[in-house]
């Protein structure tokens, strides 16, 4: 039986855009506007070859030319137009306009809309595949203030038309989701898909706002995107919004910190300002143009097959709390993640990690998907301008354990020393010993079972989110050990 993207409902159990975009014109307090540039009219056609499109659309407008769009809603500082700026713009323009020219004492029952995006479609080289914004500001009665749904999609197809057909069918089930499927934000997300192949195009960004979502969090709908395989890698900054990645990471220094931070402790924090002061002590970073990223993967997030959406929220709040950008991504693998980084930019990267994950990147059973095995994901890793900061351990009988005496399979050894005495291997050495004995592990234990010194071991103020929020299964009534 045929499903989409998220596993749910039936193909013939899904309306059709044309009964979706008929049950929006015949409802007739949604009124608005649509305004469309760079890949044609694709989501008002929809609701134009249906009928009934009078009764719910004010305005069409599709200011292609760079000076008409310029002159309607203001020209952007960098000169760019397909941008989340120009979006946001082109909805306040819009609204304002429409609630200007429709009188609300002559319409006091309607309910207004403005839906907008900006796209660019995939160049004549094809060496670009195109993406855009889309959005929606709208009400769902009279009097109430507006919320807002946005998006950045990317597409994968590599003909403009079906670009431009996927497009304008999303906006369509958009528009259909923000009336109907408001209250379930979740299903809302799976149900842009309809009717859409699911490799045909990518949403890598979506924020809610407004009323109709104050108890929403963007950050777990980050997350719903990676869980539905929506996309690989999400972004949200310290105030908990998505972000866009090529936005945060376009031509910058880039130095990524992999970990369940479930909680973070002081040694996440010892490694990440100690390595990033050896980042940046590199010659060619740039403080100005440096981002630093806390990365959570599926994987870390996942037990016994499912996503613990409470763990993941207690995670997220804490490293936002401390000020820091958080990635949620489907790489397993390192090689992945440095791959994915390396399409927004060549500046320098460097990943910083303990021993015992280094170790874990020359077990040679993680590569067995790819035809050229650990060399063929070494290759893709190392190839670009990449570094290891390599953060030591203890071993069991309490040696410190650093690139130097790490152990690691005989026949890894000399592929190892390649990279060790070609700099791409650096150590920390400017650590906090006594930090070696922190282990999230323990710690999330002791939270469980309420013993006494715990938060001693975590950054300033984690603890007590910790006890307040009752985060990670902590329960003040249960008896202190």
């Amino acid at each position: 039986m045929s499903t989409n993207l998220s596993g749910e409902r039936p193909l013939e159990n899904r309306p059709s855009i044309e009964a979706k975009a008929l049950r929006i014109n015949l409802n007739e307090h949604i009124y608005g506007t649509f305004a469309e540039i760079g890949a044609g009219q694709e989501v008002a056609r929809h609701f134009f070859r249906v009928g009934g499109a009078s009764g719910t659309i004010a305005k069409t407008i599709s200011a292609y030319d760079k000076n008409f769009s310029d002159n309607i809603y203001g020209e952007d500082e960098d000169g760019r137009y397909v941008t989340e700026t120009r979006l946001t713009k082109m909805l306040g323009y819009e609204m304002k306009l429409l609630e200007n020219r429709i009188p609300r004492s002559e319409n006091p029952n309607k309910m207004f809309f403005t839906y907008a995006n900006t796209v660019t479609t995939i160049d004549f080289a094809k060496k670009f595949k195109g993406h855009g914004w889309m959005g929606i500001r709208y009400q769902t009665a009279p009097d109430q203030e507006y919320s807002e749904i946005t998006l950045h999609v990317r597409f994968n197809q590599t003909e403009a038309r079906f670009q431009q057909e996927s497009l304008g069918i999303m906006g369509a089930n958009l528009i259909y989701g923000a009336f109907y499927k408001h209250d379930e934000p979740k299903k809302l997300l799976k149900y842009l898909y309809d009717h859409i192949d699911n490799d045909a195009i990518e949403i890598d960004t979506i924020n809610f706002t407004g009323p109709l979502f104050k108890n929403v969090d963007n950050r777990l709908m980050s997350l719903q995107l990676v869980k539905n395989g929506m996309t690989e890698a999400v972004m949200f900054n310290p105030s908990g919004n998505n972000i866009l990645p090529a936005r945060e990471l376009y031509k910058k220094n880039i130095l990524a910190l992999r970990g369940s931070f479930r909680p973070v402790t002081k040694v996440n924090i010892d490694m990440f300002e100690k390595s990033l002061e050896v980042f940046l002590k590199e010659r060619e970073v740039n403080e100005n143009k440096t981002v630093v990223i806390f990365e959570i993967t599926l994987s870390n997030l996942t037990f016994q097959g499912e996503i613990d959406e409470k763990d993941f929220m207690d995670r997220a709040k804490l490293l936002c709390s401390l000020g820091h950008v958080v990635m949620i991504s489907n790489f397993k693998e390192y090689y992945r993640l440095v791959d994915y980084l390396s399409q927004y930019t060549k500046k320098q990267m460097a990943l910083a990690m303990g021993v015992n994950s280094f170790v874990e990147v020359f077990d040679e059973n993680y590569y067995t998907d790819l035809s050229g095995g650990i060399l063929e994901a070494f290759g893709k890793m190392f190839y670009n301008n990449l570094k290891v900061y390599l953060y030591p351990t203890k071993d069991d009988n309490g040696n410190i354990i650093t690139s130097n005496n790490l152990k690691l399979h005989p026949r890894m050894k000399d592929f190892y020393k390649f990279f060790k005495y070609n700099g791409k291997v650096v150590d920390i050495f400017d650590f906090e010993p006594e930090y070696l004995d922190i282990f999230s592990r323990k710690i999330l234990q002791q939270i469980n079972n309420n013993e006494v010194g715990w938060d001693e071991h975590l950054p300033e103020g984690i603890s007590d989110m910790i006890v307040k929020k009752k985060m990670f299964g902590f329960n003040p009534e249960s008896k202190k050990v």
